[in-house]
C-alpha cells in the first residue's frame, strides 16, 4: 500500500486505470448483449477517457475518504489489524460509492446517446447490481493485486519522496 500522499496518487493513476478500463468494456460488451469483441474494446477504449477523469476525482475527493473512514471506523484498527485486513477493508468498502457514481456517469452517459432524460434514473438504479457484481471481484481479486505489484515493481518502498529535496 502507498505510504505517502505521493505514492498514493501514483497508486491511485494505475488502479482507476484497471479498474475503469475493465468495467468499460465489461458495461459496453453488457449492452450489446454480452458481445466481447474487438468493436466492444474500440468502444470501450474511445469512451474511457472522461469516464477515467471522472472516477479518478470521485476517487480522489469522495470515494478513498468515504473508504477510510468507514473502514477505520468499523472495519479495522491500525495498529491492531493486519496489513491484508486493512487493505482488504479498504478495497471493498472503495466499490460502494465507485459504483453508485459510475452507474450514474453511465447512465447520464447513456442518455447524451438516447436523448430521453426519463431513463437516466431506471437505468442508473439498473446498473448499480450489475456492476457491483462486476466491481468486487475484480477489484479484489484482479486489479487491486495486479495494480500493488505494479506499484511496487516501479516504485520500491522509499523510492518516491513525501516532499522534494530542496537545492
Amino acid at each position: 500500500m502507498p505510504t505517502n500522499k505521493r505514492e498514493s496518487l501514483i497508486f491511485t493513476i494505475i488502479m482507476c486505470f484497471c479498474m475503469v478500463l475493465w468495467m468499460s468494456i465489461y458495461n459496453v460488451a453488457r449492452v450489446n448483449g454480452w458481445e466481447f469483441s474487438l468493436k466492444t474494446i474500440v468502444d470501450a477504449w474511445v469512451g474511457f477517457p472522461p469516464a477515467y477523469i471522472v472516477a479518478m476525482l470521485l476517487d480522489v475527493f469522495v470515494a478513498s475518504r468515504f473508504a477510510k473512514w468507514f473502514a477505520f471506523r468499523f472495519l479495522v484498527t491500525p495498529g491492531k489489524s493486519s496489513p491484508r485486513a486493512i487493505t482488504l477493508s479498504i478495497s471493498t468498502m472503495m466499490v460502494f460509492p465507485m459504483v453508485l457514481f459510475m452507474s450514474l456517469y453511465g447512465a447520464l452517459e447513456a442518455f447524451t446517446h438516447v436523448g430521453d432524460p426519463s431513463m437516466i434514473l431506471p437505468t442508473w438504479i439498473g446498473n448499480i447490481p450489475w456492476n457491483f457484481v462486476a466491481a468486487l471481484p475484480w477489484n479484489l481479486l484482479i486489479a487491486g493485486p495486479l495494480s500493488r505489484w505494479v506499484f511496487r515493481r516501479a516504485f520500491p518502498v522509499g523510492t518516491v519522496l513525501a516532499e522534494p529535496i530542496a537545492a
